[in-house]
């Protein structure tokens, strides 16, 4: 098996859906860093498993299925699901899809960036239909390394921004207007490139937060993971921080 490989299916199995949080510190170096949208949670102890506890609190079945990895041996995308039941909705269920980039030191995890659709977990918890666990990868723990691909890893560089291309994003329109990129982060494992993007522009509308936010400047983070054939992006999927985005323009409503 592929060390960082390895590596992750302890993470998976031996920390997430065990609710063990004793074995991160086998895993993460002290200094691990969880990056999502414009948070930056850094300290494996005084901060990261503090807040791992308090979602297994919440959700004291969770469970983590993994849909898809791709590695080149010292990065890691992982694809996955969470889904379980809320105790502070009344045991309201919800599904809601994550994508993480993570590094390693060869030894264990230093730091991921990361992105959920908490949109779509709030709207379930709220009383909205609950979404459907996608099929999990086949053999997750057998993925083989592959070397990393520069053309690829151009091709991604010059499409993020772009819609379409058989990409799988979210049920919620582009979100932006005249919006510019920038990219914090791509590894490529073969033909399938891994991203961070941050995207700013204006609101142009799609989520339910004052209409007269439209036309306000706006950031939204977004992590991807694509795969690139015959010089362009023929397929992949992007988790963005749609909850984020409306919470940021609920805030300035509230300062306006």
């Amino acid at each position: 098996m592929e060390p960082f490989v390895a590596l992750m299916r302890r993470y998976v199995n031996d920390y997430t859906n065990r609710h063990d949080t004793s074995v991160c510190a086998e895993i993460m170096e002290p200094g691990y860093t969880l990056r999502m949208g414009p948070h930056e949670v850094a300290g494996r102890d005084e901060l990261y498993i503090p807040a791992a506890r308090k979602q297994f609190t919440e959700f004291p079945g969770l469970c983590l299925t993994v849909h898809e990895i791709v590695t080149n041996g010292e990065r890691l995308a992982m694809r996955f699901s969470e889904h379980g039941r809320s105790v502070r909705h009344d045991g309201a269920a919800a599904v809601w899809t994550g994508l993480g980039l993570y590094r390693w030191n060869g030894r264990k995890l230093v730091d991921n960036f990361v992105e959920q659709d908490y949109l779509s977990r709030r709207r379930q918890l709220a009383g909205g239909p609950t979404a459907v666990v996608e099929a999990p990868a086949t053999a997750p723990w057998d993925t083989v390394a592959a070397a990393p691909s520069p053309e690829a890893e151009a091709v991604v560089r010059a499409w993020i921004g772009r819609d379409g291309d058989g990409v799988i994003v979210d049920d919620s329109p582009a979100l932006l207007a005249d919006a510019s990129s920038r990219t914090d982060d791509l590894f490529s494992a073969g033909p399938d490139v891994a991203f961070r993007a941050t995207r700013t522009g204006t609101y142009s509308g799609g989520l339910d937060v004052d209409p007269a936010m439209i036309g306000r400047p706006a950031t939204l983070h977004m992590v991807g993971l694509v795969r690139v054939g015959d010089g362009r992006v023929v397929g992949g999927h992007v988790v963005r921080d749609r909850l984020g985005l409306a919470r940021s323009l609920s805030s300035i409503r509230s300062a306006s």
